[in-house]
């Protein structure tokens, strides 16, 4: 069944913007909640999307939001966590008590259909609170069978216009003259923002997609130090590397855990000790993933966050 009419789950930040367009570029309805309408202000000049000022772990707004929709699309994420085990209250909040209220939702309004983004790495035994909390997240999503039918795409560290990722680096080696780097040797196989919004409307379109388990990822691997290295050349602002053992990288990330909204934290440097890589095709469908080197120079010589839509718009537009 295709759908006309979805809730979108965290769609007012990077990932869930593409998502958006896609969507309404396809003429699909898109209801976004947020808890600040301000937050999604690049999303009110797309015809078919709805903003709705919301607090999603609500259970009782959740049932609101889910009545009368064909579709959830769930692709709320943290990156950060006060510590705990098996993982801390945010990972805890966004990652599993979120879908499994996900989850609850659609049974009680009938909707059969649920589309949840997870990441590449997540594993009930993995080495970081994040990818632990992200696998137990998973587990509750699969529990909707049979009365939902599920897909979860676990996409790679994701690129665009907008990413926190290949922009974090872009300012740090403006800002400083040598990169002190934990996980250096880390390999990633980064996945295009575009990508991942077109395997998502697709999901939504193709039954066959129900009960599946996907990876997303970019066509080549890189190590971390690969990645600072190109977004060095592309600024104009290439700086020496130094991988850091991890005892230091821990030791630098606990010294940045102390500021406000961390750029890194101990979690985080756990994460690198898996590959951030695919095991078997990068997408699904045999679609053939965008190339980093396609993207990357339009965006990070100085776009901003909110130019997102009309640079995905030119680059859907130019390989169309």
């Amino acid at each position: 069944m295709k759908a006309r009419e979805v809730l979108l789950v965290g769609g007012s930040g990077f990932v869930g913007s593409a998502i958006a367009n896609r969507l309404s570029e396809a003429g699909v309805r898109v209801r976004i909640p947020t808890r600040r309408r301000e937050r999604a202000r690049h999303l009110l000049l797309l015809p078919t999307v709805e903003v709705i000022e919301a607090d999603v772990h609500d259970p009782a707004t959740l049932a609101r939001l889910t009545r009368g929709v064909d579709a959830v699309i769930s692709l709320v994420g943290v990156l950060h966590s006060r510590p705990g085990s098996p993982y801390g209250a945010d990972f805890e909040r966004a990652h599993v008590s979120l879908p499994e209220r996900l989850v609850a939702a659609c049974r009680g309004a009938g909707v059969s259909r649920l589309v949840h983004i997870s990441a590449l790495g997540a594993a009930k035994d993995g080495p970081s609170e994040y990818q632990r909390s992200k696998a137990a997240g998973e587990a509750h999503i699969r529990a909707g069978s049979p009365d939902i039918a599920w897909t979860i795409l676990r996409p790679s560290v994701i690129f665009g216009p907008g990413d926190s990722f290949l922009n974090l680096f872009a300012g740090l080696v403006r800002r400083f003259p040598v990169m002190p780097l934990g996980g250096a040797g880390a390999r990633f196989q980064p996945v295009f923002v575009g990508d991942v919004a077109d395997v998502v409307a697709r999901c939504l379109d193709d039954e066959r997609s129900a009960g599946q388990t996907w990876t997303l990822a970019g066509p080549t691997v890189y190590t971390l130090r690969q990645l600072v290295e190109y977004v060095g050349d592309l600024t104009g602002c290439r700086r020496p590397v130094i991988p850091l053992p991890e005892g230091l990288a821990m030791l630098q990330a606990g010294m940045l855990e102390m500021l406000p909204g961390p750029l890194m934290s101990r979690d985080n440097v756990r994460s690198m000790r898996a590959d951030n890589v695919a095991d078997g095709a990068p997408l699904p469908w045999d679609m053939c993933p965008t190339p980093l080197e396609a993207v990357a120079p339009g965006y990070i010589g100085g776009q901003r966050p909110h130019a997102l839509l009309g640079v995905y718009r030119e680059f859907k537009r130019r390989h169309h």
